[in-house]
């Protein structure tokens, strides 16, 4: 059942040919086809094995080899071919030599039952193996499923059928009630709520409102939606993130390149030490019977064979790569697993990573008791501004007053905005908009470093609105946990002062650093390393990448974040939810918890029955049992992490 280390590794040779049984038996096209050699190979071996114990006399030795023949090749052909083809290729030493020659060394000396079992049990437990494969591949799978192969597009007054690729942009498509969004785009639909769990992991549907980005992958859930794409298809995050998944696999741990570089010296070793086994005894032993040290040569072969090393390591990290997608976080590689759980110091952006990176009302102080009545218009003087702020003001006070309520309107550029209404002159803008007009105010103002909108009504001042940037909801749980992991927390930002150091203490943040260059936070992520820590850099813009780039880790909040900081990065978090780095480093010591289980399991089993079967202590049925017996447990443990709570 070895072959499909060869299918995860396939990608090591150019000539794929000998995986041809391997691809027939994990296709994607499964069913019960693929159990049929299995079926007819095992009835055939139970009723050759009925016939030899029943001593039935028309089952002569001719005609009992020729039974057993029929029933080896259904499952032993297709190894052997394999086993050819690697020949060819100058791969001599593999698992399929090894389970080739014992099985046909095992006919020579007339073990015709236990040849055949050899094949069927290796047979089983591929079976067994490829569900399990399947298993840890499911949630990578639902996420390469989720890309559209046809998009409905609005040219010359009609709707097209036509490929994705074939989209230019600029051009309006329509996605229907329960259909993917094939493109990245902006929202020409008032109102429509998507399911972005594909995406981000999360089941929540989320509306968007007109002029609000749409990404590919996302699933329409009500109304006929139109779309105009702004990004070619090869462009979109989810043709990143697909090619991302899909690449994954390439890049292996450490503990799989040992494990592969140890495969290929340890099979020869093994053949060698099967010669000895056959022929040493011969100068040492009286009564040497080569029959019997061959059948023990033979033995020691099936035992030998490396399948739970080389099947349960790589579809050990298959499976980790799998879980974290079900959370919405995609490692790039396997290599990256494992340097995640060695993670010691976590450094983060703060705005867009533990911030929202969208400006919201903070604080509103102002005197009198006509709040209300005053907000309402400073919120319909703002409605008239594109400014995010503004934005930030209208979409919290959502004012009544109707537009005619507005009579003048005036924006003076880098001070603010003055309009009348309702008879009354108000001002809404910073400190040099008082200024200008010689309206008195508390210098205490002037102490405040975040945004501060100040209210004037006929030149008056009468208050002000404080403007920041909403902390996630799970950031200061996240940053706890990691705290827990005696992981050192660090925020850079190239945000004030004050506005970095109350985010750090809300946060209780290790460590925060203000006011920072993209250079500045590379040179304080350096010390950070040059201090022995590793360390996982999170952000999500693009002044961020060459930080991501430098540290041990770089993790890009994918969500909204630049495509420049996710192409750089080594894991992307999809719903933007810094809760989820927890989340990555725990599956990350899972997976290698698991792998080194099944290291262990595999290694302790094989060299005790490697010894019993050296001694003739056993035989080949118990050969093959605890040959697929121990890869069977390896495979159930490395599928086991599918089901881990996280």
């Amino acid at each position: 059942m070895c072959d499909q280390h060869s299918t995860i590794h396939s990608h090591e040779h150019s000539d794929h040919e000998e995986h041809n049984h391997t691809e027939h038996n994990h296709s994607e096209n499964n069913d019960w086809q693929e159990y049929f050699p299995a079926i007819v190979s095992g009835l055939l071996l139970l009723i050759g094995i009925l016939l030899d114990n029943y001593h039935a006399q028309f089952f002569t030795q001719k005609i009992r080899l020729i039974g057993y023949l029929i029933a080896y090749f259904p499952v032993g052909f297709p190894v052997l071919k394999s086993a050819f083809n690697s020949i060819k290729r100058g791969d001599i030493f593999n698992e399929f030599f090894l389970m080739g020659l014992a099985t046909i060394g095992a006919f020579g000396i007339g073990e015709y039952p236990e040849g055949v079992a050899v094949m069927l049990f290796y047979t089983i437990g591929e079976l067994f193996q490829g569900a399990a494969v399947k298993r840890a591949k499911g949630s990578i799978k639902a996420l390469l499923d989720v890309r559209p192969d046809k998009v409905s597009v609005k040219r010359d007054g009609k709707i097209v059928i036509v490929n994705p690729a074939k989209v230019m942009i600029g051009e309006i498509i329509q996605v229907k009630s329960g259909e993917k969004v094939a493109l990245d785009g902006i929202q020409m639909t008032e109102l429509a709520t998507y399911n972005t769990a594909a995406l981000t992991g999360e089941s929540m549907p989320e509306t968007k409102q007109k002029g609000e980005m749409i990404l590919a992958g996302m699933i329409n859930l009500d109304t006929l939606t139109e779309i105009q794409v702004n990004t070619a298809f090869k462009d979109t995050k989810l043709f990143k993130i697909l090619e991302m998944v899909q690449n994954a696999t390439a890049r292996k741990s450490q503990t799989q390149l040992f494990i592969s570089k140890f495969a290929k010296i340890y099979t020869p070793i093994v053949f060698a030490l099967a010669v000895l086994i056959t022929l040493l005894p011969y100068f040492f032993v009286e009564n040497y019977l080569f029959q019997d040290w061959l059948y023990r040569a033979l033995v020691f072969l099936v035992i030998s064979c490396p399948c739970a090393l080389v099947v349960s390591i790589p579809l050990g990290y298959f499976g980790g790569i799998g879980a974290a997608s079900q959370h919405g976080i995609l490692f790039k590689g396997a290599n990256f697993l494992d340097v995640m759980t060695k993670v010691n110091a976590v450094v983060m952006d703060k705005t867009g990573t533990l911030t929202k990176g969208n400006f919201k009302v903070q604080q509103i102080e102002i005197a009198g008791n006509e709040e209300k009545k005053i907000l309402e218009k400073v919120a319909l003087l703002e409605s008239k501004s594109s400014h995010p702020v503004a934005k930030a003001i209208v979409d919290y006070v959502k004012h009544t007053l109707s537009e005619n309520a507005l009579s003048e309107f005036k924006e003076i550029s880098g001070h603010g905005l003055i309009g009348k209404i309702l008879g009354d002159e108000v001002m809404a803008g910073n400190l040099k908009l008082l200024k200008k007009y010689q309206i008195p105010y508390p210098t205490a103002l002037e102490e405040i470093e975040e945004t501060i909108v100040v209210i004037a009504i006929n030149k008056v001042f009468i208050g002000y609105i404080l403007i920041g940037d909403e902390i996630k909801m799970d950031a200061k749980q996240a940053i706890a946990n990691l705290q827990k992991l005696n992981i050192k927390t660090v925020m850079l930002s190239g945000d004030k002062n004050a506005v970095v150091a109350k985010v750090a203490k809300t946060l209780n943040m290790s460590n925060a650093f203000a006011e920072l260059l993209p250079e500045d936070k590379v040179q304080h992520l350096q010390t950070l390393k040059d201090q022995h820590f590793t360390v996982a850099f999170v952000g999500d813009g693009i002044n961020d990448a060459p930080v991501i780039a430098l540290s041990d880790v770089g993790i890009a909040m994918g969500g909204m974040g630049a495509d420049a900081s996710i192409e750089t990065a080594d894991v992307v978090i999809q719903n933007d939810q810094p809760s989820k780095i927890v989340t990555a480093i725990h599956i990350a010591k899972a997976t290698k918890m698991i792998v080194w289980q099944n290291i262990s399991l595999a290694f302790g089993v094989k060299v005790l029955v490697l010894i019993l079967g050296a001694g003739g202590l056993a035989n080949m049925w118990e050969a093959v049992f605890a040959d697929v017996g121990v890869a069977l447990l390896a495979i159930l443990n490395a599928v086991r992490i599918q089901r881990m709570k996280f």
